[in-house]
């Protein structure tokens, strides 16, 4: 296997629900994130070899390899092919370990890997309106489970309370404001111009220029936990799940040389990536076995990681992973998650990949750790090594 390196990585701000990016195609959003990312590092887009998209709700305005339709709907060249995978909620970094195996395995020298939710235009759920996709026979191996009632099983299971969830509520929100304060996201955000849309999502013929997450509020212990849960007798609320977004994020990887040819210095490496399997009852526990297999893979420690990125889906997910991984907890998500700047799924992956290259390159450190729950059971990993 070749060596694979990031050249290159960038998303979009994250768009609260009927927000600043509502008015946006998700197509189109996707392809400004393509477009940008290629342009910082000054790429020629007709030296990709392919691209590598992740979308959890590919129907409507998502369907037919929005991958695709968003290079082609940027007038991006028509000879680059693209591929959509769904993950889940891990579809991009999914997307990105894809891309990695198509360059370690010497079939292309450089790939585009991305992803893009839009959950105002396409509500998660969406692809299973008209039918479900459990078969008669999924009921004889597995009971059904909605994510926050996994949540839920996963915090009885691992003694986690509301108040540790409301504290880890707060500590997203105070680290993300943190963050956008002192300028750390600038570099990894893509400013977005979007068409302004009314509350019946009716173009207004303005256009807003969208720069910084719009997920972020002001909060504080009583008012997190005033609020009502949402599973009846559960701890998790609209305060400790993730939040409803738009985004869309994308990487560029390379082979050594693809990198030495396209006249590029790499960012970083990528040292594993994974993706397992759990129960699809309680759902989230995946980061847990994905980072002991990143670990066993590499030979390397909790302690070697310098940065944790886990997506707060939920706060018992990342506080469950916690106490079974043990690692530094000031490691773990330290701009704060999705439960501050939200969750758009098939975005999600390649954003928290941008976002730990970024951190790593601000603090000067060596190796970050990513990984995600995903629903129906599944835990993506990818352990990334500045350079």
């Amino acid at each position: 296997m070749q060596e694979v390196l990031i050249l290159e990585a960038a998303r979009s701000p994250i768009g609260r629900r009927k927000g600043g990016l509502a008015g946006l195609h998700p197509a189109a959003l996707l392809g400004k994130i393509q477009r940008a990312v290629l342009e910082r590092a000054g790429v020629d887009p007709r030296q990709v070899g392919q691209v590598v998209g992740g979308c959890v709700s590919q129907v409507g305005e998502q369907s037919f390899n929005i991958a695709r339709t968003a290079w082609l709907g940027e007038g991006l060249p028509m000879e680059v092919p693209a591929t959509t995978v769904d993950s889940q909620c891990g579809s991009s970094q999914q997307a990105t370990s894809l891309a990695a195996g198509l360059i370690g395995a010497g079939i292309e020298d450089v790939v585009l890997a991305c992803g893009v939710e839009m959950m105002t235009r396409v509500p998660l759920g969406s692809n299973m309106r008209g039918g479900t996709p459990f078969p008669p026979s999924y009921a004889e191996h597995y009971a059904f489970a909605t994510q926050f009632q996994g949540a839920e099983m996963i915090a009885k299971e691992f003694g986690i309370t509301r108040e540790d969830t409301d504290r880890f509520g707060l500590r997203s929100q105070r680290l993300a404001n943190q963050a956008w304060n002192e300028g750390r996201f600038a570099r990894e955000v893509v400013p977005i111009e979007a068409p302004v849309v009314d509350e019946n999502g009716n173009p207004t013929g303005e256009v807003r220029r969208v720069e910084r997450d719009e997920g972020l509020r002001e909060t504080s212990l009583e008012k997190l936990a005033a609020l009502q849960p949402v599973e009846p007798g559960g701890i998790h609320t609209a305060g400790t799940s993730s939040q409803v977004s738009d985004g869309a994020a994308a990487v560029l990887l390379a082979s050594p040389e693809g990198a030495k040819r396209l006249g590029v210095k790499p960012r970083a490496r990528i040292v594993a990536t994974t993706l397992v399997g759990v129960d699809p009852v309680t759902m989230l526990k995946g980061p847990i076995p994905a980072t002991r297999k990143l670990l066993r893979l590499t030979g390397l420690t909790m302690d070697d990681i310098d940065v944790f990125e886990v997506n707060e889906a939920f706060a018992s997910v990342v506080l469950a992973w916690m106490k079974a991984c043990e690692p530094n907890p000031e490691r773990v998500n330290p701009n704060g998650g999705a439960i501050a700047l939200g969750h758009p799924t098939g975005c999600t992956g390649a954003r928290l990949i941008t976002t730990a290259l970024h951190e790593l390159e601000r603090t000067g450190s060596r190796y970050a750790l990513i990984t995600m729950c995903c629903g129906g059971g599944l835990g993506t990993g990818t352990i990334i090594e500045r350079l």
